[in-house]
């Protein structure tokens, strides 16, 4: 082996490491957070999955140059097809995410209430503020149970969450084909 076929192994493998394993945490990860309806994680892990998305066609390429044509090898062959695949999966875990945090957005916003202001003289501004002392210590005298409870699945979303869960395992099997054909064949 050549020292440039040495440092096109190592790249590939490299690259392989440092995208594979954020790429696949982030996929396997979604599910969750749409299911808690966090849509900043939810963004976050979005933008994760496409730039080490992206990142994995490194893999790809210098998987490329290191088979030197020799893609009649049926081990070379099946991994490329894997890879061909996932990649397909990957996009459209990418295009259920997406749509996942619009979803999500959209059903904030049409829960938030929109408190509509009113003027209030202030005879009657002083009894309210008045019976209000009188709530707040009963409420604070209530247990705090249900404040510590987590929000209902209202629904939202959840036909993207059972697909990118799926799907992303699909795709961490598929990449687990892909090593155990590159290490048994090398």
């Amino acid at each position: 082996m050549s020292n440039s076929d040495r440092l096109l192994l190592i790249l590939h493998i490299g690259f392989a490491i440092f995208t594979l394993g954020p790429l696949t945490a982030a996929t396997m990860s979604t599910p969750r957070y749409i299911r808690k309806q966090n849509v900043v994680v939810l963004r976050y892990l979005h933008r994760t999955s496409q730039i080490y998305g992206v990142g994995t066609l490194g893999i790809f390429l210098f998987g490329l140059f290191l088979a030197h044509g020799k893609f009649g090898k049926f081990w070379l062959s099946a991994s490329m097809t894997l890879f061909v695949v996932a990649l397909v999966l990957l996009l459209l875990i990418d295009r259920d995410q997406r749509k996942a945090v619009n979803l999500l957005d959209v059903a904030a916003a049409e829960a938030a209430p929109v408190a509509p202001v009113a003027v209030v003289p202030a005879k009657e501004a002083e009894e309210e503020q008045a019976e209000g002392k009188d709530r707040d210590k009963e409420k604070d005298e209530a247990p705090q149970a249900a404040a510590e409870q987590p929000a209902l699945d209202t629904g939202v979303a959840q036909v993207e969450r059972g697909r990118i869960a799926s799907m992303s395992g699909v795709v961490a099997l598929i990449w687990l084909v892909i090593l155990v054909l590159m290490v048994w064949n090398r």
